[in-house]
């Protein structure tokens, strides 16, 4: 991977170094599988959620979102999402979805970064 294509991923959020360290250092393997998350629904759902204030289904959006970024070393996002869970978790649901705008402009970058990828 060359240096600007690391800093890229770094600077959206990735730890690069976890994530190979993960995929054996098998840097297709981690390409492949970050190119998989724009697909993953769990973004959705939990906007889905917030657009009809279901602090239930947030939760369980936002859980499945945590466990997807922490799988892929998606640290930034992964830490948005473990905030949001905790509080969706003592019911502050108010709390957690007015998180929404950092989570979404935190997950349009990885997007955004990951569709870069060749």
């Amino acid at each position: 991977m060359d240096e600007n294509t690391r800093n890229l991923l770094v600077n959206a959020g990735i730890d690069v170094d976890d994530a190979l360290g993960r995929f054996m250092n098998n840097e297709s393997l981690m390409i492949r599988l970050l190119k998989k998350f724009i697909n993953d629904p769990s973004y959705q759902q939990l906007v889905d959620a917030y657009n009809n204030r279901d602090g239930e289904a947030g939760f369980r959006a936002s859980h499945t979102l945590k466990g997807v970024c922490g799988n892929l070393s998606i640290t930034k996002l992964y830490q948005l999402a473990s905030e949001q869970c905790e509080l969706f978790r003592s019911g502050q649901y108010d709390a957690a979805f007015a998180m929404m705008d950092e989570i979404s402009a935190s997950y349009k970058q990885i997007i955004e970064v990951i569709g870069l990828l060749n």
